[in-house]
């Protein structure tokens, strides 16, 4: 038998098992209709990863996405990528085992990968709120004349500025970190907890966006997060939008909504509501990235009968928006937008 083959009868095997193999190699997850859902390949809490269990329509069980990054594969290549650094060879010698090919070790052998994984997640949460913490009021700062260039005056407490955080300008791990400026904005769960802090680097010759590979950057959990902005009175409906600027746009149009920024497409895909929301209008870019991201958000409010509203900006986002129309017009476009879809305002 070829060597082409036994991988690709490993695979099949292991698809047949799809479920258990999730159970044993990502316990961090859980179960969503037909897919095990859960944060990255290291097995880390989430739902970015969403591995399928059966086959349906035409897809293979076993098949998986990490929405985050784009990566997708098999099982194979998903063992590979939770095993770490690790050679096929060895890869296929647990795939073998975990079907009983080979005798199965006595100790699950995940264990402290997993726990190095979590140790890791938990670090970096604890470097996020130690950087937010470091940080002052944005009013009369390089991040206020950033948010103000770009037509900005929703600002709020998840927001703040620090004049100095580290940077990184390559990949390479003996590249020497540098500090740049930066506006700091806090990701917090359901509960209000810290779970990691968005860094938005800033070039203080411009007020912009510093000239930089990634100026925007994620330290710690962002998974079914958010950075949240609200008005000050009790409301049961949320806007939930996707990059920071985009979503603070929208609420300088509407002052009096809530506000939740999942940072990016993948993200806002997978918000998990806070408890009594009665209402989420989705405020998508105008691509289809947006338009799917949107979708796979209504799917999840319908599963939770959450009522669901669409606010798609007219141009590439609603920065792009409020900067070509002014706040007035982007305000009148928003409700009239709301009104057609035939739900119901509360006054604000």
């Amino acid at each position: 038998m070829s060597v082409r083959r036994s991988i690709a009868d490993l695979s099949a095997d292991l698809a047949d098992r799809a479920e258990s193999f999730c159970r044993w190699y990502f316990p961090e997850g859980r179960k969503q209709g037909n897919y095990w859902q859960v944060g990255d390949t290291s097995g880390a809490k989430g739902q970015s990863l969403a591995i399928r269990l059966h086959a349906h329509g035409g897809r293979k069980a076993g098949s998986w996405t990490d929405y985050a990054t784009g990566q997708y594969g098999d099982l194979i290549d998903l063992l590979q990528e939770r095993l770490g650094s690790v050679t096929l060879k060895e890869t296929l010698r647990e795939a073998r085992s975990f079907l009983g090919d080979a005798p199965c070790p006595a100790v699950q052998r995940d264990t402290q990968t997993r726990d190095q994984t979590d140790a890791a997640s938990s670090k970096r949460v604890a470097r996020a709120r130690k950087l937010f913490a470091a940080g002052k009021p944005v009013l009369g700062t390089l991040a206020a004349t950033y948010l103000q260039g770009r037509g900005i005056t929703r600002l709020g407490p998840a927001l703040r500025f620090y004049p100095r955080v580290f940077l990184r300008q390559g990949e390479d791990d003996a590249d020497l970190p540098q500090k740049a400026p930066a506006l700091l904005a806090k990701i917090t769960d359901n509960r209000g907890q810290i779970t990691g802090c968005a860094r938005v680097y800033l070039d203080p010759s411009t007020g912009g966006l510093a000239e930089i590979e990634s100026p925007k950057r994620i330290l710690g959990q962002l998974h079914g997060h958010a950075i949240r902005f609200w008005s000050g009175t009790v409301r049961s409906d949320l806007i939930v939008g996707e990059g920071l600027e985009n979503t603070l746009s929208v609420g300088t149009a509407l002052p009096e909504f809530d506000l939740a920024s999942c940072l990016t497409a993948s993200h806002l895909g997978l918000f998990i509501p806070p408890p009594g929301i009665k209402r989420i209008w989705i405020a998508r870019d105008n691509d289809e990235v947006g338009r799917n991201a949107s979708m796979r958000l209504r799917n999840q409010l319908d599963s939770l009968g959450i009522i669901c509203g669409e606010l798609g900006s007219a141009i590439g986002d609603f920065n792009d928006d409020l900067r070509a129309f002014g706040r007035d017009a982007l305000r009148r476009s928003l409700l009239g937008a709301m009104k057609a879809q035939g739900l119901e305002i509360e006054d604000g």
